[in-house]
């Protein structure tokens, strides 16, 4: 366990107590977020003038001495594994994966090994825990789309970039060979998304209640007499959004099973190609690219 105090500053007085850990988790650099403050409160690991608060609402006032009490972490109980990666960048931060297609990210039910999760723990000595279950995973990329990943390596990072992905602020490229022949130039297709009404794995443009607001900007690179090849920019995150999105408008990407017709292409032909953040500890922009697979570039040069 590790045990941390501080005085209450003249003017947070009347502050909640959840906030006011929030406020100095943040700028210590903690990596804690507030529903583990609010646990911390809730359980009895925090006093203000050595008597216990569990009541995160409560007001503190000025020259309160806060002590709280920080659990030891638990040790994942996934294994690390030896799988090769293609880490575009790497500081003490984070790290960018450029992903390979078939390669699960996390471990869930089905898929309990050989996951990027084991490969990264095979990898890098440290990764944030915020979840355990998916330690360094701020976001994901489905399965079969291969392309760029951020990883978080500490706590600290992970909220702040959880954040930007949160306020829909992170720039993402992704590039897409659909089926048919697109006829716009370029578009945007704004269409809600929530579960399908019977197939309860998979997402579906739907204008009832219970789906969420979704907006894709595409542009169409290039034509072919049956296909076509688009540039991607998804504005929300809504899972499997791209693909519903293509799908619903009747291009669906190529070698997408569930939303399309699993042809021949050997794989989905969804890559995300271009991303761009604030890095956390620097506070400036950054920019990582990858190359268009190969098997994309030799489609486009045969079919295009």
């Amino acid at each position: 366990m590790k045990e941390l105090s501080f005085f209450v500053p003249a003017e947070q007085a009347k502050l909640r107590l959840d906030l006011l850990l929030s406020g100095y988790a943040e700028c210590n650099n903690l990596g804690i977020s507030r529903t583990s403050i609010q646990k911390l409160i809730t359980t009895g690991r925090v006093s203000l003038n050595s008597q216990v608060i569990n009541k995160p609402n409560h007001k503190v006032n000025s020259g309160e001495k806060v002590r709280f009490i920080l659990p030891e972490k638990e040790k994942s109980q996934i294994l690390p594994e030896q799988i090769s990666l293609d880490v575009v960048y790497e500081d003490d931060d984070l790290a960018v994966i450029n992903k390979q297609a078939g390669l699960v990210v996390h471990p869930a039910p089905g898929n309990r090994v050989h996951t990027l999760v084991n490969a990264l723990l095979g990898r890098f000595k440290s990764l944030s825990d915020i979840n355990r279950s998916r330690p360094g995973i701020i976001h994901r990329l489905d399965k079969e789309t291969s392309g760029l990943l951020v990883i978080a390596k500490n706590n600290a990072s992970h909220l702040k970039l959880a954040k930007q992905f949160s306020d829909h602020s992170i720039e993402r490229k992704y590039v897409a060979i659909v089926a048919g022949v697109v006829e716009f130039d370029e578009d945007i297709i704004e269409a809600p998304i929530g579960r399908h009404p019977v197939k309860r794995q998979d997402m579906s443009v739907s204008f009832l209640e219970n789906t969420r607001y979704a907006k894709t900007h595409y542009r169409t690179l290039k034509r072919g007499k049956n296909f076509s090849f688009l540039e991607l920019r998804p504005f929300t995150g809504r899972t499997h959004q791209l693909r519903v999105h293509l799908a619903y408008i009747g291009h669906p990407v190529l070698g997408d099973a569930k939303y399309g017709k699993n042809n021949s292409f050997s794989r989905m032909a969804l890559h995300a190609q271009e991303i761009g953040f604030i890095h956390p500890s620097t506070g400036k922009l950054v920019r990582f690219s990858s190359e268009i697979p190969q098997e994309f570039q030799e489609f486009i040069k045969k079919n295009f």
